[in-house]
């Protein structure tokens, strides 16, 4: 099978983030190709499956992100999974209750969001999403089992769509 991983980008946490999806779907014996989505490629993207991923800033995934979705031909992708991915930023250690809503929603309510914006465009929208937390704020770096936990994520996903 062939996946195609999209994603955008403003620190590198988001790339770091995409060539881990790549180099698991890659070890596990598939096709992967990545994609930025501030580049222009000669054909659309092809493939059995997609991730399409963003960092969440100011409230919700970057504008090239929704952009690059509206864009996919749902005729193609209707019926091949594709799954949102994000990097936000990591929550404060014993949070308020006020915190924690506040945590669910800039961070955790954005990702959701952008699953159901795959799906409301007729994409066959993968239901969990991956969330990858930063440190330090946006710049990151990502926090120390983030490479780990998005390699358990893409291989667990993969376990459902073997054939």
């Amino acid at each position: 099978m062939k996946a195609v991983v999209v994603y955008d980008t403003y620190y590198g946490n988001t790339k770091l983030v995409a060539e881990a999806i790549v180099e698991q779907i890659k070890s596990e014996g598939h096709e992967a190709e990545l994609r930025n989505v501030r580049e222009d490629y000669p054909t659309p993207p092809q493939g059995d499956f997609a991730f399409v991923g963003s960092p969440i800033r100011m409230g919700d995934v970057t504008r090239r992100t929704r952009k690059f979705v509206k864009k996919l031909d749902s005729s193609v992708w209707k019926d091949k999974p594709v799954v949102a991915f994000v990097t936000i930023g990591k929550p404060k250690e014993n949070p308020t209750e006020k915190e924690k809503a506040n945590f669910q929603k800039i961070s955790i309510g954005p990702g959701l969001e952008f699953r159901d914006m795959i799906k409301d465009r007729g994409l066959a929208a993968y239901g969990q999403v991956l969330y990858v937390e930063v440190k330090d704020g946006w710049k990151g770096p990502l926090v120390e089992d983030g490479i780990e936990k998005t390699k358990r994520f893409v291989h667990d996903f993969l376990l459902t769509i073997k054939k």
